[in-house]
């Protein structure tokens, strides 16, 4: 009778390590190559950046909001959006800048956060492997993160949960 607890208690143990040792992240190898570009960018550029991250609507709306970080504190936010009229033209709706001083003082835009934060979100939030939806990731910025997130299965419109960003520059 002990050696079966033995070997109930070692499979468990065995079980137990391998579940542990899997990723919870759809995408990991992806995600771990574009973080460490990522962290590359970040040392050559000082941690001084701008980048841009778009939204569209099925409905015929687009804006982009940039984020602007010196030294990994966010100095600075803009953000432009237009809509697509009946008649086929495009009409901006909305534009303006905040600078450190005004940071958040609109309600559109993007909630400005550091790509590292950014990073993080991606790996806990975004990228979790999930049965219920679709996960996307790319890193067309020169390596770095261009698309992280989620689109529930089943849902049509605008279903997107993540960030697409545009461009990564240094400033």
């Amino acid at each position: 009778m002990r050696f079966n607890f033995y070997t109930l208690l070692l499979l468990f143990a065995v079980t137990l390590a391998a579940s542990c040792s899997k990723s919870k992240i759809e995408h990991k190898s992806a995600y771990d190559r574009s973080y460490d570009a990522w962290v590359d960018f970040k040392s050559k550029s000082g941690n001084k950046y701008k980048y841009t991250i778009t939204n569209s609507s099925f409905s015929g709306y687009s804006s982009e909001t940039t984020i602007t970080v010196d030294a990994g504190k966010i100095v600075g936010r803009e953000f432009i959006s237009h809509m697509w009229e009946q008649n086929g033209q495009i009409v901006q709706k909305s534009k303006w800048t905040e600078d450190q001083s005004a940071l958040n003082t609109h309600a559109e835009g993007v909630t400005p956060i550091t790509l590292d934060e950014v990073y993080v979100k991606a790996k806990n939030e975004w990228l979790l492997k999930r049965g219920d939806a679709n996960v996307f990731f790319e890193a067309k910025n020169n390596g770095m993160i261009s698309l992280a997130g989620y689109v529930p299965i089943g849902c049509q419109d605008d279903c997107f949960r993540g960030v697409h960003i545009k461009s990564i520059v240094q400033y």
